[in-house]
């Protein structure tokens, strides 16, 4: 794996954090900036599965995926449902609890799993804030806001929660898994990060067809708040995936140049 990157672990983290809110507090006048914030999010956890599971996770990368998800969840709808009478408060109030509930998980596989890897209590710790807001993130493009009732109705109820569960498990873990090796690069990941991420727009898209978003302060109809989620994910897939490809391409160049492996020893 390169130790090179691009964009430093602190830039990620205050993407992810930033743009994640902003997307999922723009949710109900724009539900596609809820999807747009997700994103933010899986860039920002692609990048922490990526330090974490460089230690030699291997086929934990999904598992560490899912737990991810899985703090977000709990923490997310935790918190939705504490402060029903200030919404607003509701998705800062996940993060935090989410970014708790990682560093105690991160300190306990530290220090009594006792897994050996330096920076797992900060890795986990990003892991579950990427999380709870890709839960979030995705979850408000097809609710159309991040009220707790709306979420139980219109998420959990018709079961669209178990995509976003997995489509977003799989948005986050992928990228390390489908660039894992020696010539492993964070730009190629990220690029990656992005296409998954894409992809997984485009389902809520699909999902918010299905379960049509609330329109009370939206600009857009919830009709065409779907089919514009659908085309951006499109749009940035095919922009993102291109950019993979071509980083793809440049990197196998650079080992195919180096020549066949001699037939005899030196």
């Amino acid at each position: 794996m390169s130790e090179v990157k691009d964009i430093t672990p602190n830039k990620l983290l205050l993407l992810g954090i930033i743009g994640g809110l902003v997307g999922i507090y723009a949710s109900p006048y724009f539900p596609t900036a809820g999807a747009l914030g997700a994103m933010c999010a899986v860039i920002w956890g692609a990048d922490a599965v990526r330090r974490v599971a460089k230690y030699g996770l291997g086929t934990g990368v999904p598992s560490i995926g899912q737990l991810a998800l899985g703090m977000g969840i709990i923490a997310a709808m935790f918190s939705l449902a504490v402060v029903k009478s200030v919404a607003l408060a509701g998705p800062v109030l996940a993060l935090v609890i989410a970014l708790i509930i990682g560093l105690v998980i991160g300190w306990i596989a530290q220090n009594i799993i006792n897994m050996r890897i330096p920076i797992m209590i900060r890795g986990m710790t990003e892991i579950a804030g990427a999380g709870v807001l890709i839960i979030l993130g995705f979850s408000s493009s097809v609710v159309g806001d991040y009220v707790f009732s709306d979420f139980i109705s219109r998420v959990f109820d018709n079961g669209v929660i178990l995509a976003v569960f997995w489509v977003g498990t799989l948005a986050m873990a992928h990228p390390f898994n489908a660039c894992l090796g020696p010539d492993e690069k964070q730009k190629r990941l990220l690029f990656l990060a992005v296409s998954t991420g894409a992809i997984t727009t485009s389902l809520m898209g699909i999902a918010a067809i299905m379960t049509p978003a609330l329109a009370n302060t939206a600009l857009v109809t919830p009709a065409m708040s779907a089919v514009i989620t659908i085309v951006v994910g499109i749009i940035l897939w095919l922009i993102f995936y291109k950019k993979f490809w071509n980083e793809v391409y440049k990197d196998a160049s650079v080992v195919a140049g180096t020549g066949l492996l001699p037939k005899t020893e030196a």
